[in-house]
């Protein structure tokens, strides 16, 4: 069993549109749970919540919590 991390957490801020995007650029925002401009959500932070960032880092802001 993987080991947990003391629990990080990030707030991910949607801060422009998907319009014009990619299909997959669209799909991992929607799996951020991001659906409007300014919404955000907080997640654990972990490599896969990085790599979906890594996709779509011109369109969101991460701030540590």
């Amino acid at each position: 069993m993987a080991k947990k991390s003391d629990n990080k957490k990030v707030k991910v801020t949607l801060v422009k549109s998907t319009i014009g995007c990619v299909k997959k650029q669209k799909d991992t925002v929607a799996a951020l749970g991001l659906d409007k401009i300014n919404s955000f959500k907080i997640h654990d932070d972990t490599a896969t919540l990085r790599g979906m960032i890594s996709v779509v880092n011109h369109l969101v802001k991460v701030e540590e919590v």
